[in-house]
C-alpha cells in the first residue's frame, strides 16, 4: 500500500476525533499539531512521496 497524504489525513482525522471525544481539554493540541504537520508537508520540509 502506497502512504500518501490522502491515505494518511482521514486516519488522522479519526484517531483525532477519538481523542476529543475521551480528553476534551487535548483539542487545542491535537489542532495545533495537525496545523503544523499540515504547514510541514505543505512546504515540502517533510516530503510524503
Amino acid at each position: 500500500m502506497v502512504v500518501s497524504l490522502a491515505n494518511i489525513q482521514p486516519i488522522v482525522a479519526l484517531i483525532a476525533g477519538i481523542l476529543i471525544l475521551v480528553v476534551p481539554g487535548l483539542l487545542r493540541f491535537i489542532v495545533a499539531a495537525y496545523l503544523i504537520f499540515i504547514g510541514l508537508v505543505g512546504l515540502n520540509i517533510i516530503p510524503l512521496h
